[in-house]
């Protein structure tokens, strides 16, 4: 049975945003192992569009991200959208009942799997086995907060600092 997992960077007000902060380069290459050990993700319609920049190699990538590209390339994903008629290489749409299908894949695959993007977490959030939430030290002020939807009751199991100024704290339901 999987563990399903949902874990983004988030800002210390408690918002996700790609585009406003990053993470250094120790991080980034946590996140390079991290994806490497998946045994797949799942994504909502708006992460999945924005992970596709990893399909197209670009010319200025450094050795790192074209390690973080090939490792998301060969992860499987499964992708829930009622809109998109199709996904690229590597990834399966699912337009019906996100729960249903994370739930179909927990019971049948082995491993972690990924759930990617707040508003799926969201949908989902009965079936996350665990949150990581890695804390910056940036304040957003507005955005898309990291809990989309319901807010679980949540117990802390463990934190560590990764790269210089990130700290990653792993949450289960209480």
């Amino acid at each position: 049975m999987a563990k399903i997992v949902f874990g983004m960077n988030v800002s210390l007000d408690g918002y996700v945003d790609h585009d406003r902060f990053a993470p250094d380069d120790a991080l980034f290459r946590h996140w390079i192992d991290h994806v490497q050990g998946l045994t797949g993700s799942v994504y909502g319609r708006r992460m999945y569009e924005i992970m596709r920049y990893w399909d197209d190699d670009h010319p200025d990538w450094t050795p790192d991200l074209r390690d973080f590209a090939a490792a998301w390339r060969r992860l499987p994903k499964w992708v829930v959208s009622r809109s998109l008629k199709s996904v690229g290489p590597n990834a399966t749409l699912i337009a019906g009942d996100a729960a249903a299908a994370v739930r179909r894949l927990k019971e049948e695959l082995p491993g972690e799997i990924s759930v990617s993007g707040p508003q799926l977490a969201g949908s989902v959030t009965g079936l996350i086995d665990a949150y990581r939430l890695y804390l910056h030290p940036v304040i957003l002020g507005s955005g898309k907060p990291f809990f989309a939807g319901p807010r679980p009751p949540l117990r802390l199991v463990a934190s560590e600092r990764i790269g210089g100024d990130a700290i990653r704290m792993t949450y289960v339901p209480a």
